[in-house]
C-alpha cells in the first residue's frame, strides 16, 4: 500500500507588498492551503490576496515578527508547514526538493533554506549574506517560535534539523528608500528586545558596533565585491545597529520618566481594583 501524500500549509505575512507578493504566491502554488496575515496594507496588498481564489487572508495588527508569525502558525490545518516571506520566491527545483523531502523516507523534522539575495534584479553575492539560513519547513507539531526574540524570530525544533540544497530567491532590496525603512524597523524593534531582556544603552556600543557591523561586512565578508550596491546594503545594516543603540538610549529615558512611572502605576491599580 503507498504512502499518502504529505500536505503542506504555506503561510506569509504582509504589509505593502503588491509588486512582490504575486511572485511569492505563485511560486508556492503547489502548496495544499496559502494563509496570509495581512497587518493592515494600504497599497491594495490585501484586495489582491482578497481576491485569489487561492489564498485565504486575515487582517490583524502588528506587534511584532514573532507575535505575528506565531498566530499565522495555528492558522495551519496541515502538520508541515512553508513559511516565506513575501519578498521571497520559491524556485521549481526548491518545489520540487521540498515535495520529495516532505515524502521521503524518514524526513527531519525541520529544514534550513540558504538564500540567495537580490538586490533589485541583480544577485548580491557577498555583503555578509553569503552564509545566511533560515528555517522555512517544518512540522508544526514539532516546532514553535521562542518569545525572546521580536525580531529575526527563532524557531525552537523538537528533533533533527536538515539542509535543503536549493537556495530560497529572496528580493530583499527593492530600493534604497525601502531597504533603510526595513534597517530602521528592525533597529527599532530590537532596541524593545533588549531593552526586555535588561540590556542598557552604551555610548560606546552606539558608535563602535556600527562601525564595526559595515566594516566586517564590507571588508571580512568581501561586500566591496558586490560595488556599490555591497556598499548600500553594509551602510543600511550598520545603520540599522545605530538605530537600535539610539531607540534604546530613547526607551530608557522613557522608561525612567515621573510621567511613565504614573501610567504604570495607575495600570497596575486599574487591574487590581
Amino acid at each position: 500500500m503507498s504512502t499518502p501524500k504529505q500536505k503542506i500549509s504555506a503561510l506569509i505575512i504582509t504589509y505593502n507588498e503588491i509588486g512582490y507578493i504575486e511572485k511569492c504566491i505563485e511560486s508556492i502554488s503547489f502548496a495544499d492551503e496559502i494563509i496570509v496575515v495581512d497587518s493592515y496594507s494600504t497599497d491594495g496588498t490585501f484586495e489582491y490576496l482578497a481576491n485569489h481564489r487561492n489564498v485565504q487572508v486575515v487582517q490583524r495588527r502588528f506587534e511584532n515578527f514573532t507575535d505575528q508569525k506565531s498566530f499565522a502558525l495555528k492558522q495551519a490545518s496541515n502538520d508541515w508547514v512553508l513559511f516565506v516571506d513575501a519578498d521571497e520566491v520559491v524556485t521549481k527545483n526548491l518545489q520540487s526538493e521540498i515535495i520529495e523531502t516532505i515524502n521521503g523516507p524518514a524526513p527531519a523534522e525541520a529544514y534550513w533554506f540558504y538564500r540567495k539575495f537580490m538586490y533589485q534584479t541583480s544577485p548580491l553575492h557577498f555583503s555578509g549574506w553569503q552564509t545566511d539560513k533560515n528555517h522555512r519547513l517544518f512540522r508544526k507539531s514539532k516546532a514553535r517560535f521562542t518569545s525572546e526574540k521580536i525580531v529575526h524570530e527563532t524557531l525552537q525544533i523538537e528533533g533533527r534539523s536538515n539542509c535543503l540544497k536549493e537556495k530560497l530567491t529572496h528580493y530583499c532590496y527593492k530600493d534604497y528608500d525601502d531597504y533603510k525603512h526595513k534597517m530602521l524597523h528592525y533597529g527599532m524593534l530590537r532596541a524593545q528586545e533588549e531593552l526586555q531582556k535588561g540590556k542598557q544603552f552604551n555610548y560606546f556600543k552606539m558608535w563602535i558596533k556600527p562601525v564595526w557591523k559595515f566594516t566586517y561586512n564590507f571588508i571580512v565578508r568581501l561586500g566591496f565585491l558586490d560595488l556599490k550596491r555591497g556598499f548600500n546594503v553594509c551602510y543600511l545594516n550598520a545603520l540599522s545597529v545605530f538605530k537600535r543603540y539610539h531607540e534604546l538610549r530613547r526607551l530608557e529615558r522613557l522608561h525612567k520618566s515621573p510621567t511613565y512611572t504614573n501610567l504604570v502605576e495607575r495600570h497596575k491599580l486599574q487591574m487590581t481594583d
